[in-house]
Parts: C-alpha cells; structure tokens; sequence
C-alpha cells in the first residue's frame, strides 16, 4: 500500500495544470474490452473480458506473455494468472458483481523488462451506490463554529504584481493572506486589465506540493481566476523548495493530527479556500455576483467543500474527486484516495478516533449539502480516485448536476474534458 501511496502522489502532482496528452504509440500496446460491449451492467450480469496484445501496426504479437487479474476495482481479484497468448488474444472467464460497485481487468506485458499495463473497468448499478461514511451529528455546528473562528481573522491579504508573468490583457499578482491559526495562504491572481466588472474563478489544487501559475487563457475570456496552493507557503518560489518540503516535512500531510477532528490538516486547507473567497470579495474588479469553484483530485473535493461551506459560491466544476467515502474499504470494498483504511494501511491508521476525524472531512457529507448547479466528470480506469467513492458522493448531491463520463480515462484531465468543463463554467457564470 505505501507503493500505491507514492504512485498516487506521482499522479496526482500537476493533476490540474496539465491535461494528458497523447504519447508516441508504443512498440507493444495492450487493448482490452469487455465482451458484452457495456461500460455499464446490472448486478449479477456476467462480464468476461477479450485481452488483445499488439505491435505497433495493430498485428496481434504470437506467443505474447501476460500477466492478468480480475476482481472488484482496489480489492482482492476473484481471478489472479497469467498465460502465452497464442495469436495475441484471450477471451476471459466470466465474473460479475452482486451489489453495485466496479469490476475490473488489469493485464501487463514486460517489454525488456519494463511493464506495460491496461486496464479496462465495468461498473455496475452505479446509480445505486451509496456511502459507508457516517454523518456526525454536530457536522453542521462544527463547520459553522470553524467558520467563525475563521471570521475572527483578518485577511490582511497582500498583493505583488507579477509583469514577467502578466501579459498585454491581464495583469498577474501573487497573492497572500492571513488564515486560522496564524497561518498564511497563498496564490496566484490574474485580473483583466480592461475597467470593468468580471465574473470570478477560485481553481482549487490537486494534492502535491508545487508552485503555480495564473490562469491566463481563462482570464482573457473576462474572468478573474483566482489560483491557490494549500499548505501555507508561497507559490512563486523555485521548484526545488517545493520538492524538498514534498519529500520532507509535507510528506503525507494528509495523514497530519488525523486523530483530532480541530487539528486534522484539512481543517486549515478547508477554511483557508473559504479565506481565498473572501480575497475574492474585496475585489473591485470581482462582480460580487458570479463566483465558480474549480478543481480536479483533492481540487474536486474542495471544490465540492468549499462550495457546500460558503453560499456565496454559484456554480462548481468538479474532476475525479479525492476524499470521497475513505471508510469504503471497512466495508470490504474501494475508498476514495488517499486509502487510508486500505491494505498494509489498516494496522497502521484504523482506530476510533481516525474514523471519527475523517467522517467531519469527507467529501460525501458536504455533498449532501450542495445547492448549486454542478459539472462533475472522471473516468472509470481510475486507480487513484476509484469510481464506486466518486459515486458514492455523486450520488447523494440533490442539486442539479451533469455528470460527463470519459470511461477510458484514468486520473488525468484530458483536453476535451477541459474544454467541455470551462465552456460550461462560462456559460453558467453569465
């Protein structure tokens, strides 16, 4: 589990600034689909799967030797094995699932040494998963009294302009403000230049540690974006503090003072998005009106926080959502990142009080609490933020909602996804 852990960091670093772009067609590839056709099947329906090894001419590779395994999605496979594919091709045994989760294959080939893997997931009656997570009772007095703590705290927010990093229609500004605890926030403005009264966006970040850049795309289209980091520390500095302190003493902040509900980390990064929204308000060039949320990974789920946290927020844009149904995996199926019950991970972090920690930051609650038009979207190949905890939150928003799929994706944005999401964000904050 702590491999899963460091690989699900090395995907989630840069998760929102880049979308994924299409890599030169390897010498060997992997194709697998399920042979009844369907992303999507009722409980209990058979599923088999037809795994296709190839060369880089689409010819099936002879005597091809794979590696597979089939089973619910993060959990134990029903079927573990391997075999020399003749004519490059196998047809699978049959499997299904009898409650509503995600069946998955995963076949690897190692080409001189080096595993190429696919994987091909089914889900099944997704729209009838529903959360594991409990519900506190004082989850809404909670979060109300932490807002007053933050309230107490004057933004004292702090702008440099940027001209290296502006352009002829946009102005650039790191951005610092106070938060609780004595604690500072930090992120990059892009304002347009031209007088006037804009629509805003706060982009949420995806977990990691990095620095970051304005949104200058987006800006020109006559917004002003807001871009924040999470941990407290300015986001202009060199790229190597970022990579000393992500390996140092902000490795695994997500676990932090996990057993205390008032000191977990999440506490400061869920106020401090509230902060940023407050920045926002003090804008003159900010509308007052039209303010949309944006994230994709850990940024999904604090799209969706802050957005249930602050009603000042209108529409929000949410990619593969982190922190969604974590107690997943003590009811023996998958949990939203960063698998904090799952495996290895049991022994060390399951207890009472964890549980009870996380129940106050998990994002199924808050979705619950949603008023406000969102688009949400991911991919079923998904290892990092596994489908069945996206939609066990999906599933339980009575807001209005657009869900659009990109099955074969993984945890990545592709450019259509981006383009899909910002159009609707546009047209929303008219």
């Amino acid at each position: 589990m702590a491999q899963r852990i460091v690989i699900s960091l090395l995907f989630l670093i840069g998760f929102f600034e880049h979308c994924h772009t299409q890599a030169a067609k390897p010498a060997v590839s992997i194709k697998i689909t399920a042979q009844h056709g369907n992303w999507n099947v009722k409980a209990g329906d058979m599923t088999s799967f037809a795994i296709l090894v190839s060369d880089s001419n689409n010819l099936p590779i002879k005597n091809a030797s794979i590696k597979y395994e089939i089973g619910p999605e993060m959990l134990k496979p029903f079927l573990i094995d391997s075999a020399v594919l003749a004519n490059g091709k196998l047809n699978s045994k049959p499997f299904t699932l009898y409650r509503p989760g995600f069946l998955r294959c995963v076949a690897t080939i190692f080409v001189n040494g080096v595993p190429v893997k696919k994987i091909h997931t089914v889900g099944y009656d997704v729209e009838r998963i529903q959360p594991t997570v409990k519900e506190p009772a004082d989850f809404d007095s909670f979060w109300e009294s932490s807002k007053k703590e933050l309230a107490k705290v004057p933004i004292n927010s702090n702008l440099k302009f940027l001209p290296d990093r502006s352009s002829a229609t946009v102005n650039v500004y790191h951005v610092g403000m106070s938060n609780i605890g004595n604690t500072k926030f930090y992120g990059i403005l892009a304002v347009p230049k031209k007088v006037g009264k804009y629509p805003a966006v706060l982009q949420v970040p995806g977990a990691g540690v990095r620095p970051y850049s304005a949104d200058l795309a987006l800006a020109e289209k006559g917004v002003v974006v807001f871009t924040v980091g999470i941990h407290g520390i300015p986001v202009n500095l060199d790229s190597a503090v970022y990579t000393d302190l992500g390996v140092g003493a902000l490795n695994r902040y997500f676990y932090f003072n996990m057993n205390n509900r008032d000191r977990y980390y999440y506490k400061r990064v869920y106020l401090g998005c509230i902060r940023a929204i407050d920045f926002l308000f003090t804008l003159d060039q900010f509308d007052k009106k039209n303010l949309g949320l944006y994230g994709g990974s850990q940024g999904g789920a604090l799209s969706v926080v802050s957005s249930a946290l602050d009603k000042r927020v209108k529409r929000l844009v949410v990619f593969c959502p982190a922190l969604c149904d974590v107690t997943g995996y003590l009811e023996n199926r998958a949990g939203g990142w960063p698998h904090i019950f799952a495996n290895d991970n049991f022994d060390l972090y399951y207890n009472k009080e964890n549980v009870n920690t996380l129940s106050y930051y998990d994002v199924v609650n808050f979705a619950k609490r949603l008023k406000i038009s969102g688009f949400y979207s991911w991919g079923y190949n998904d290892i990092i933020c596994p489908p069945t905890s996206m939609y066990s939150a999906y599933n339980v928003i009575n807001a209005p909602k657009k869900l659009s799929l990109y099955y074969e994706l993984g945890h990545w944005l592709s450019p259509e996804q981006k383009k899909e999401s910002t159009e609707w964000m546009l047209s929303q904050l008219k």
